[in-house]
C-alpha cells in the first residue's frame, strides 16, 4: 500500500508531492546510520520510500543535488539548507529509488519506525526504542546491487 504525501522545504522554495510506501519491508519510516547520510542530515537519516519515480517536485526554486558518491546522489534547498532526500543514480532495476527525508513531509501520521539501514555503522550513543528489521551496509550493498544491471 502505498500513499500520497506532501512536503518541502523550510523555505517554501522546493515543494513536492511523493507516493510513499506505506507498509511492506521498506514501507513506514527507515532509519540510516550512514556518515554520508549523518553528515547529510546532522544527525541519523529518518526518511521515507518514494520508490523509482513516486516524486513530484511542484516546486523546484531552490532544488539543487549533490552527488555525493559514484552510485547516488542528495537532494537539498540551496535558499535554506533543508535536507530533501537521497537518490539511487547507478543504472539497474533501482535507479530512481528516493528516500525522501521525513521531517520535510507536511504530516508524518500512519508512519511508524519499521527498519534500519547501516545498523553496524550506528554510533554508540543513541538507539530507538522500539524493535526494527535492521540491516548491514553488507546487506544493503547486495541489495542495490542485485538490482543493478
Amino acid at each position: 500500500m502505498s500513499e500520497i504525501r506532501t512536503g518541502g522545504c523550510l523555505c517554501g522554495a522546493v515543494r513536492y508531492e511523493a507516493k510513499i510506501a506505506m507498509e511492506g519491508p521498506q514501507g513506514g519510516l527507515g532509519a540510516c546510520h550512514c556518515k554520508m547520510c549523518r553528515q547529510h542530515t546532522g544527525g541519523v537519516m529518518v526518511s521515507v520510500n518514494a520508490g523509482t519515480g513516486g516524486v513530484a517536485f511542484v516546486k523546484d526554486e531552490g532544488l539543487a543535488a549533490y552527488k555525493s558518491s559514484d552510485w547516488a546522489e542528495r537532494g537539498f534547498c540551496r535558499t535554506c539548507g533543508s535536507s530533501l532526500y537521497w537518490r539511487l543514480t547507478m543504472d539497474g532495476d533501482l535507479k530512481g529509488l528516493t528516500m525522501m527525508c521525513a521531517g520535510t513531509l507536511d504530516d508524518l501520521s500512519g508512519l511508524d519506525l519499521t527498519h534500519e539501514v547501516y545498523v553496524d555503522h550506528q554510533p554508540e550513543g543513541y538507539a530507538f526504542a522500539q524493535a526494527t528489521h535492521r540491516m548491514t551496509e553488507a546487506e544493503i550493498l547486495a541489495m542495490v546491487n542485485e538490482g543493478a544491471s
